[in-house]
């Protein structure tokens, strides 16, 4: 746009008076900092020209002012010292500050702002290479020895119409011009594309982006995967259309000022009331049950995932060694088993209340789409970076469901990424190096798409060891054939689908519908109701409270990045005393865990502990959160939801077995009580278990008895050797069957393991081989 002189003089004397008055010690320092841009404060501009109208004019019509702004700042710097910038430089102006109504998203970024002052919030995606762009050209006539400037200006410019990019050849006369390249004069260029962070995006919608242009001292102050707010003018290009003109233009944001924002720019609001519940629910002792059961509410079960769940949102403690070590404190979680078993809806719950979640299938995600791509640009053909989910997820969560269903080349380009937490790129001349700090929860079925429970879980997951010891937690769920389980799931499934919500309530986990949610105070516990949460009291079913959604998020955010932790001596001796045991257990175990016991087993242990101490929040990880980390180890590890319908099935055996015993009791007691001689039985007397007379030959049937109970014994108790004696005690007290085992059986069924490679006797005792 071009300005008249007497009015960009006007304007001039006008910001020359306005620099002397509030800028002149940021003019001073800028000349300290041999810096070149000035960074003005808009609240400053609407106080100092408030009785004018300029303020406002300046935000609606900045190209008007810019060139006149700089000119005055150019002129003050100059003032203060003459020879800190040289024959043709500037000091450029930059503004920052409370923007209101002109604060925007991409997607609210509408052709009302076109050719106004705005200020753009989101996340980066591409970044192209820093590139010189000519600003004035020299050129020299061999054959009259002149020399001939040239000046350039683009739709970036804020002095003069724009002119040509064409190199002239000749003079006015025909001679021919040589270019003297070491005369011109070049800036840097960089384009940039924004897009708004993933949280705010609107459900359903592809998340919008816009090009930005920066200049100058302004190329390489972020990168993909950084969070700015980038404050400039809003202009439209014409399209390139082949000489007809469509009436749609492109835009673009020419940038004066690129601030990086906290990854805490969407932090929740505290009110005094808040701190004071969420110090209150950390006092309770069940604290770590009530948050676990807030986590889904409406999802039955899965008590130790929610748990796990809740220490995953939580972390543990990031650490950057001296020495440029990285320990990493994010946990990354599996989950593997039958179909309907809720997998999926966990990671949507996981979605719902942490602050930063991206979701991804594995069908639908590529291993550069993961990490990060090097495309091409399609105006300039130049290389370019674009960040990948896991750069976009940086201090958050990655959901990845249908993890199996990811191709080899893809699984493996997130390995560096669970573990270095960076994502490295050496392709097409590129060589850079992401951040990308997420916790990665990932979903998948069994290889065959159902549990197998005759194979080891290790066979049923089918993924290599390099992948699996990068999860700190794999979860085994199975579809459990049990009358007692369906008949709770169904009452609890039906409760939900009861449930209405037609007045825009809250809804069965306590939160508001969307957008709905401000950053006031928020309800603590979930109201009751009686069509969602059944009746008030019911046996084998308690009424316990839940947190609201709302809540939750709040603790969560609260313990994540108010406290930090550090490992007192007694938890690092449980710590390392357990470990050790695992990896002895792990070693004699047959069918093995869940998980490789590595060394990265132990820091899972740290990480676990930690997010615990962080949970109750405590500033000292103590042995109590070291045994609440080991006690979910052990059920991740060992997958106890195996043997939960075993020994259900124990327990019905023993009640039968109880009531057949108590039967001829009874008949004992009317005899008694008939004949008067007698004496009086008590009701409490049971006719001891007959013991059945060895013959030699052991019933298949008493062989598996045998072998289930004294192998279970020795797992539970972790035991190598035991003492015959002690084998007759504990197999005639766990119920095993009608009758007792008498010691000759006893003798021949260990015999017959040891014939089979199983045990060894020796001494009277019995040693596990």
């Amino acid at each position: 746009m071009d300005v008249p002189e007497e009015t960009r003089l006007r304007h001039k004397r006008d910001f020359i008076q306005f620099l002397e008055n509030i800028y002149m010690d940021e003019i001073k320092a800028l000349v300290q900092n041999k810096r070149h841009r000035l960074i003005v404060n808009v609240s400053d501009i609407h106080t100092h020209f408030r009785e004018s109208e300029s303020s406002s004019r300046i935000l609606k019509n900045p190209i008007e002012y810019m060139q006149s702004f700089c000119d005055a700042a150019t002129e003050a710097t100059r003032n203060i010292d003459p020879k800190y910038l040289k024959e043709g430089e500037q000091v450029l102006v930059g503004f920052e500050g409370h923007f209101v109504s002109r604060r925007v998203t991409p997607r609210e970024l509408l052709s009302e702002f076109i050719g106004s002052l705005v200020c753009v919030e989101g996340i980066v995606t591409k970044c192209s290479l820093v590139r010189p762009k000519v600003v004035k050209s020299v050129h020299f006539c061999p054959s009259t020895g002149e020399f001939t400037n040239r000046e350039y200006r683009d739709i970036t410019s804020h002095a003069g119409l724009p002119t040509g990019s064409v190199y002239p050849t000749r003079d006015d006369n025909g001679n021919l011009l040589v270019t003297e390249y070491g005369l011109c004069k070049y800036k840097d260029h960089q384009t940039l594309s924004i897009q708004e962070v993933p949280e705010n995006a609107a459900p359903g919608q592809l998340p919008r982006s816009v090009d930005v242009i920066a200049e100058d001292d302004l190329v390489d102050l972020c990168k993909p995967g950084d969070r700015v707010a980038v404050v400039g003018i809003y202009k439209a290009l014409p399209g390139k259309s082949k000489g007809s003109v469509n009436g749609v233009f492109r835009t673009i944001l020419i940038a004066n000022n690129i601030s990086l924002l906290n990854k805490e720019a969407n932090a929740p609001i505290y009110t005094q009331r808040d701190l004071q519940e969420i110090k209150k629910i950390a006092a309770r002792d069940d604290a770590f049950d009530l948050l676990s059961r807030s986590l889904a509410p409406s999802i039955y079960g899965h008590a130790w995932i929610k748990k796990a769940v809740i220490l995953l949102m939580l972390g543990g403690m990031e650490k950057n060694l001296k020495n440029g070590t990285h320990l990493r404190g994010d946990i990354n979680m599996m989950m593997v088993g039958d179909p309907s078993v809720a997998k999926s809806q966990l990671l949507r719950a996981i979605m719902n209340i942490a602050p930063l979640a991206i979701s991804t299938t594995g069908r639908g995600s590529s291993g550069v789409g993961l990490t990060a791509a090097v495309t091409s640009d399609q105006e300039t053909g130049e290389r370019r970076l674009e960040a990948g989910a896991m750069v976009l997820a940086d201090k958050g969560i990655v959901c990845i469901d249908e993890f199996d269903k990811m191709n080899d080349q893809d699984r493996v380009a997130i390995h560096e990424v669970m573990e270095q937490q960076t994502v490295t790129i050496a392709k097409a001349g590129i060589h850079a190096s992401l951040n990308a700090r997420c916790s990665v929860v990932a979903a998948a079925n069994p290889i065959y798409g159902t549990y197998d429970r005759s194979l080891t879980p290790t066979k049923n997951i089918g993924l290599p060891d390099s992948l699996l010891s990068r999860f700190d937690l794999l979860f085994i769920v199975l579809d459990q054939m049990d009358a007692g389980i369906d008949s709770m799931i169904s009452e609890h499934v039906l409760r939900m689908h009861r449930y209405q919500n037609d007045r825009g309530e809250a809804g069965p986990d306590g939160s508001l519908p969307y957008g709905r949610e401000d950053g006031g105070e928020s309800e603590v516990f979930v109201k009751y109701n009686r069509m969602l949460h059944g009746k008030k009291k019911k046996r084998g079913q308690t009424n316990e409270k839940t947190l609201t959604i709302k809540f939750l998020k709040k603790y969560i955010h609260y313990a994540k990045h108010r406290i930090q932790p550090e490992l007192t001596d007694e938890a690092s001796e449980r710590i390392a005393e357990a470990y050790a045991d695992l990896r002895n257990a792990g070693s004699d175990t047959k069918t093995g865990g869940t998980l490789p016991i590595t060394a990265r087993t132990l820091e899972t242990i740290i990480r676990l502990a930690t997010a615990h101490a962080k949970m109750k929040l405590s500033r000292k990880v103590t042995k109590a959160d070291a045994e609440a980390a080991l006690k979910l180890m052990n059920f991740a590890i060992y997958h106890q939801e195996l043997t939960e319908m075993d020994e259900r099935e124990q327990e019905e055996r023993q009640r039968e077995q109880t009531e057949q015993e108590r039967t001829p009791s009874g008949h004992r007691q009317e005899n008694a009580s008939a004949n008067v001689e007698s004496e009086t039985a008590d009701p409490m007397d049971v006719d001891e278990t007959p013991v059945e007379q060895f013959s030699g030959t052991v019933s298949a049937a008493r062989i598996e008895a045998f072998e289930r109970v004294f192998g279970q014994h020795m797992r539970t108790n972790r035991l190598d050797d035991i003492s015959i004696a002690d084998i007759e005690t504990i197999v005639n007290n766990n119920g095993v069957g009608a009758s007792r085992f008498s010691a000759d059986e006893i003798m021949a069924l260990l015999e017959k393991l040891q014939d089979d490679n199983k045990v060894m006797i020796s001494d009277g005792k019995v040693h596990i081989i």
